[in-house]
C-alpha cells in the first residue's frame, strides 16, 4: 500500500510485480526506488514490515481504497519461474534457496547448467522435469512446501479477499499499460504517473539463460495435463487459453463478481 493510502496492491509473483512497486513507490514521492523494490523498507507499506500490519489491515476492511492486483499467462509465468529461480543466478550471486537446485538434479534429473558453460543443456526436457517437482510440491507438498514463484495466483489473490478484501480492478501483464492507467486514472496520488515514460523494472533479467524455444515447445499432452491439474482455476478465473500454450493473451474479460465468489470460499 502506498503511504498516502491511495492505493492498495495483492503482491503476485512473476507478475509484474517490480514495475507496480516501482510505480507505487514513485506515485507517493516523485522518484523511483534505488534498487531493487522488493528490498526497500521505507517508502511503501508492506504486510511484511510489523509497523504497516495495522494501516493495511484497517485499509482492506474499509474497503475505501483503490485494490487491484495483477495476473499473468500461467505457461509463460511457470517457465518464467523455472529460467530465473531454478536456472538462474540470484542477485547475491548463488543459486535460489541454497540447496533447492541440488536436491532438483538429484531427485528429478534436472539439469540447470552454468554461467562457466554458457547455460548449455536441454532446457525442454529439464523444465518438463522441473514441473513434475512444481506439481508434487502444490498437491502433497513434497519434497517441499510450493514455493510463491510458481504456487497457483489463484491462491495468492484469494487470500485477500478470505480476509475481507474486495478488489476494484484486476489486469494482465500481457496489457499491462492499458491495465496500470486504470489504476492511475481511478486513484489520487501525490505525484503524476506518464505510463509511457516508466522504464520496466524486470529484477530477474538476465539472472539465467535466455529461452531458447516458443513456449509451446516446451509443452507436450502431459506437461498440459499437469499444468491443468496445477492452475485450472488460473485458466478459468482469469481467462487465459489452457488449450493453446503458443496464445499468451487472454481470451474473456475477467469478471470481478466471478473472482469473489470463487476465490472467496
Amino acid at each position: 500500500m502506498t503511504e498516502s493510502e491511495s492505493m492498495v496492491y495483492r503482491v503476485v509473483p512473476k507478475c509484474a510485480c517490480s514495475s507496480i512497486g516501482q510505480i507505487m513507490y514513485y506515485s507517493d514521492h516523485g522518484a523511483f526506488f534505488d534498487g531493487d523494490i522488493h528490498d526497500a523498507t521505507r517508502g511503501l507499506h508492506k504486510w511484511a514490515q510489523e509497523g504497516s500490519q495495522a494501516a493495511i489491515t484497517a485499509n482492506v476492511k474499509g474497503g475505501q481504497t483503490f485494490a487491484f492486483t495483477c495476473v499473468r499467462n500461467p505457461y509463460t509465468r511457470i517457465l518464467s519461474s523455472f529460467f530465473d529461480k531454478i536456472c538462474g543466478i540470484q542477485r547475491n550471486g548463488r543459486r535460489y534457496r541454497g540447496n533447492l537446485v541440488p536436491l532438483l538434479v538429484q531427485k528429478y534429473g534436472i539439469e540447470v547448467g552454468s554461467p562457466e558453460d554458457n547455460f548449455d543443456f536441454d532446457q525442454i526436457k529439464s523444465f518438463r522435469r522441473f514441473l513434475l517437482f512444481a506439481r508434487d510440491t502444490i498437491r502433497w507438498r513434497k519434497p517441499m512446501d510450493p514455493d510463491i514463484h510458481w504456487s497457483a495466483m489463484s491462491g495468492h489473490i484469494s487470500t485477500y479477499v478470505v480476509n475481507g478484501g474486495r478488489y476494484h480492478h484486476i489486469f494482465w501483464t500481457e496489457k499491462f499499460d492499458e491495465g496500470m492507467q486504470v489504476v492511475l486514472d481511478r486513484t489520487k496520488t501525490p505525484h503524476k504517473v506518464d505510463l509511457k515514460a516508466i522504464p520496466r523494472f524486470n529484477e530477474s533479467e538476465g539472472h539465467g539463460p535466455a529461452r531458447a524455444h516458443p513456449v509451446e515447445a516446451y509443452f507436450d499432452d502431459l506437461s498440459m495435463h499437469l499444468m491443468y491439474e496445477i492452475y485450472k482455476k488460473d485458466f478459468t478465473v482469469f481467462k487465459y487459453d489452457f488449450d493453446n500454450p503458443a496464445n499468451k493473451m487472454p481470451v474473456g474479460e475477467i469478471d470481478l463478481a466471478e473472482v469473489h465468489a470463487k476465490l472467496g470460499e
